[in-house]
């Protein structure tokens, strides 16, 4: 199933098409919500050009938070 989503800007928003997809695709990635390829074809792009792009809208690849990190460090720690 797909939707399309209609969003009115007000004029002062300069970002293109291509930019307001990221900014989408990326948020819903980052949620769990789309996986790298879902979100990759929500844009128009390959998966792989999703994940190396993805970074500059703020969203991490490895989708490993600091817990997560956390409990890493104290098991390389024994």
């Amino acid at each position: 199933m797909t939707s399309t989503l209609e969003v009115n800007l007000p004029d002062s928003v300069h970002l293109s098409d291509f930019n307001l997809k990221m900014i989408l695709a990326a948020k819903l990635f980052d949620l769990g919500e789309l996986s790298s390829g879902q979100a990759a074809k929500m844009v128009g792009i390959g998966r792989r050009e999703f994940l190396e792009t993805v970074g500059k809208y703020g969203v991490s690849i490895f989708q490993y938070d600091a817990e997560e990190l956390r409990q890493d460090v104290e098991r390389l720690k024994r």
